[in-house]
């Protein structure tokens, strides 16, 4: 459809171009006429037969009569086409004087545009009685005036034109006058009284005759003005201008009072009879525009001149001396235009709104006028430079307005274009016309996204359906060519299951995220959107968008080393002689989480003899705090906390087992678990004192022991390597070597001699079963 469009619009410039040709090659115009006066509605012609067009077609080309100015005289008949009178005319109204009153106007022809130059001729009928500028007119004339002197009287006006103007002047009968019909330099015809008798004041001073103007018209009509003749004693010199005809031009827009001419006249007569007074011969005193000075004759404008009513005015000047006799002279006065009219213009045609996308539509036909004349009367039509559309000259002062290539509508939807008449007169006067135009939208632009790629931030762990963030893209059209549908685009993954995870909103754009993330499983993908506009044919345009899932702090943190679901522990042995800072192990741990939440760090969170053992917070290894002593107990269970640096924090914890020994080749000893820490509310200074008073009473003790073990069996002559323990509780007052006091939950050994050993050596025998109160026991022989 729209390239169908297309294809018409090509057509109808092409056939406006070729009729342009034609019509400047050469056309004749059809006339038609009319009688004035004739009512409205009156048929004139038949259009379409004189047109020589098909019946129906100026309906179809949506045919239309256009005149100049605002007035249109004719119509088209809606239902037959007939050309009909839209109103009812007045010749004089329209043409004044002027013969023959033709007025143009074109018959307009859209689709294909086509012009008819046609006149209509208005003619006159007998309808405006001649008539007289005064109802009285009063002539002085001298008793010694010779016979066949002429006498100037006032004519009379007739608005008709032709044969129905006026044609005669009669007179009343009488002995002593008659009168004549004569010609002025314009055609128009005034009387003149003729004296056919001398006059005799003493016989008669004074007459009334009855002057009559008669037109041509059937049947004919009349005006009438009383003419009064006084009768003067003698005076025999009458006024004389010093010419007979006085030329003057003035221009149109000179103001009330201005001076036109001055005119003179010189009386040869003495005294009163010297004296000369000036008046004007005027057909109509009301509308004349002009007075004389009666003293000095200047003459000067009454009102404002206008050229296009008026360009010549024709006066008739009479100077009267003191004895009442007269001398005539005539004024022609041409007044001069001047550039007092802008153009006008009118439009017949307006197309809007055009579609963005077709070159060389006409957007409106208009005509230019302008009431002056000559150079005054020329004009020139304009547009703005920086706009796309041209001017283009039709017949008869028609213009076209065109577009100059295709528009776009998303740079401008609408177009207030302002067409500039300007005629070439001085000053140049100008008109300004604003039409508006609308651009319709095509679908010539594809939905474009905001950015060309997304990137979406989802914490993982997320509740289904959750918003995760929007794309937006928007179109430069309108209305359904600008509104937009989101939609998923296929991946070219085939592991990725992107429908499982996300979603889009057709309409908003918005996306969601279908399941719960798990940051440990997919840590980012990727997929493509697509817009697509509800045009004809539809544009569409893609995006990337990045999905990042953001780890949360959901996996605490695992331990490699010691594993702590071994058969058996891992005890970590440390020389005695160990320097302080000494690697006693390495505490390995992972965190299945990323980031902050993968930062681990650890601690000593419980330790047999605190103060003894530290561990790096950063890397895990567990070091020895201080230097080792002999005090210090052999086995240590050490319990080391793991956490990361999550919000909030995760942990784990890993007990090590350390055992003291005096060397590597020192037997090891499996290490039972270790009472839970005691109280750390005593100072050094009190473990010390106590660990010294332990010291002393074992070795009394030991000593005590070994006499009575002596004693024993050299009285009873038990046989040597075999241990004797003494029957009776075990004493529980042993060395701790905790440092913490007793030694009840620590360890206790049980000591004797052998009875073959000439030193007195301790040797390790046996461990004593655990018990409640004491752990572990080991017997020395």
């Amino acid at each position: 459809m729209v390239k169908t469009k297309i294809q018409h619009k090509k057509r109808q410039v092409a056939t406006f171009i070729i009729l342009m040709l034609l019509w400047e090659v050469g056309s004749e115009s059809v006339q038609y006429s009319i009688m004035e006066e004739t009512e409205s509605g009156t048929f004139v012609a038949n259009l379409t037969k004189d047109l020589g067009l098909k019946v129906g077609e100026l309906a179809d080309r949506s045919a239309r009569v256009v005149f100049k100015g605002s007035r249109q005289h004719l119509q088209l008949d809606p239902q037959t086409h007939d050309l009909l009178l839209n109103e009812k005319l007045d010749r004089e109204e329209l043409c004044g004087s002027t013969e023959p009153c033709v007025l143009p106007f074109q018959v307009l022809l859209e689709n294909p545009l086509q012009f008819f130059q046609a006149t209509l001729r208005v003619r006159d009928i007998n309808d405006h009685a001649p008539e007289f500028p005064a109802r009285k007119m009063l002539l002085k004339i001298s008793e010694i005036t010779m016979p066949g002197k002429i006498f100037p009287l006032k004519m009379a006006q007739d608005l008709d034109v032709g044969s129905n103007s006026l044609q005669s002047y009669t007179i009343s009968s009488n002995p002593h006058f008659h009168v004549l019909t004569s010609n002025r330099s314009d055609g128009r015809k005034f009387p003149e009284l003729v004296l056919d008798k001398a006059l005799d004041r003493e016989e008669q001073s004074q007459f009334r005759l009855t002057l009559t103007a008669l037109d041509g018209g059937s049947p004919p009509l009349s005006g009438t003005s009383e003419i009064q003749i006084m009768v003067l004693d003698i005076n025999d010199n009458a006024p004389e201008f010093t010419q007979e005809l006085y030329e003057a031009h003035i221009s149109e827009n000179k103001h009330p009072g201005s001076l036109v001419i001055t005119v003179s006249a010189r009386d040869l007569d003495a005294g009163s009879f010297g004296e000369v007074s000036y008046t004007l011969f005027q057909d109509d005193d009301i509308n004349q525009p002009f007075e004389i000075n009666a003293i000095n004759g200047e003459i000067r404008l009454r009102k404002t001149l206008d050229f296009e009513e008026f360009q010549s005015y024709h006066v008739d000047i009479e100077a009267t001396d003191g004895g009442g006799l007269t001398g005539k002279c005539s004024l022609i006065v041409q007044v001069l235009d001047v550039n007092d009219n802008a153009p006008e213009l009118t439009v017949s045609s307006l197309n809007s709104p055009i579609a963005e996308n077709l070159p060389g539509i006409i957007v409106a036909v208009f005509s230019v006028s302008d009431a002056d004349s000559g150079p005054n009367q020329e004009v020139i039509c304009s547009i703005d430079d920086n706009l796309p559309f041209l001017l283009r000259p039709s017949v008869e002062n028609f213009y076209a307005l065109v577009t100059d290539g295709a528009l776009d509508r998303e740079s401008r939807a609408e177009y207030n274009i302002t067409i500039t008449v300007t005629d070439l007169g001085t000053p140049r006067l100008k008109t300004e016309h604003s039409i508006t135009i609308h651009v319709s939208d095509v679908n010539d632009n594809a939905p474009a996204f905001t950015q060309t790629s997304y990137t979406l931030l989802v914490r993982e762990n997320n509740q289904p359906a959750l918003h995760i963030g929007s794309v937006s893209a928007t179109d430069r059209d309108s209305g359904t060519n600008a509104q937009i549908t989101y939609s998923l685009l296929p991946t070219q993954d085939p592991h990725l299951p992107l429908t499982s995870l996300v979603s889009i909103n057709a309409d908003s754009g918005q996306l969601f995220a279908l399941r719960a993330l798990d940051f440990e499983a997919l840590q980012v993908f990727e997929f493509r959107v697509g817009a697509t506009d509800q045009g004809s044919p539809a544009l569409s345009s893609q995006a990337l968008v990045r999905v990042v899932v953001l780890d949360d702090n959901d996996n605490s943190p695992f331990v490699l080393y010691p594993m702590q679901n071994a058969s058996a522990p891992c005890t970590e042995l440390v020389p005695r002689a160990a320097e302080q800072g000494y690697l006693v192990t390495k505490v390995v741990a992972v965190d299945r989480d990323s980031g902050q939440n993968a930062w681990l760090s650890y601690q000593l969170l419980k330790a047999t003899e605190p103060g003894l053992f530290g561990v790096w917070a950063h890397n895990g290894e567990v070091r020895t705090a201080r230097l080792l002593s002999e005090r210090d107990a052999a086995r240590h269970r050490l319990v080391v906390l793991v956490k990361d640096n999550g919000e909030p924090p995760l942990s784990a914890s890993v007990t090590l087992h350390v055992l003291l020994v005096d060397g590597f080749s020192q037997p090891y000893l499996p290490l039972p678990e270790v009472a839970p820490e005691r109280a750390q509310g005593d100072s050094l200074t009190v473990y010390l004192v106590i660990a010294l008073a332990s010291v002393s009473s074992l070795f009394l003790f030991s000593v005590l022991v070994f006499v009575v073990v002596r004693l024993c069996r050299r009285r009873r002559g038990a046989p040597l390597g075999v241990c004797s323990v003494p029957e009776g509780h075990f004493p529980g007052h042993l060395v701790d070597f905790s440092g913490t006091g007793t030694l009840s939950q620590s360890y206790q050994y049980e000591v004797c001699l052998a009875g073959d050993s000439g030193s007195g050596e301790f040797k390790f025998l046996k461990e004593i079963e655990e018990s409640p109160t004491l752990q572990n026991s080991l017997l020395f022989c």
